[in-house]
């Protein structure tokens, strides 16, 4: 995966001294793995929210008030 952005974080707090990739809940430090694993999560919760979406109440779009 090619990574041109530069995170600015002089302390190493965020990112990953060796690699340059923002750390992660999975403490994954290779960027193809990385983009292929946040993949998958994403496709995952995609799904899920197609199957049950979240239900919004009360909302006014373009004059029209929609309630569930």
């Amino acid at each position: 995966m090619s990574n041109s952005y530069k995170y600015i974080d002089p302390d190493y707090t965020y990112t990953d001294p060796k690699t340059g990739l923002l750390r992660n809940l999975q403490d994954i430090t290779d960027s193809d793995i990385l983009l292929f694993v946040e993949s998958g999560a994403v496709t995952k919760r995609l799904q899920e929210l197609y199957t049950c979406p979240i239900k919004i109440k009360g909302i006014v779009v373009v004059g029209k008030n929609w309630t569930s």
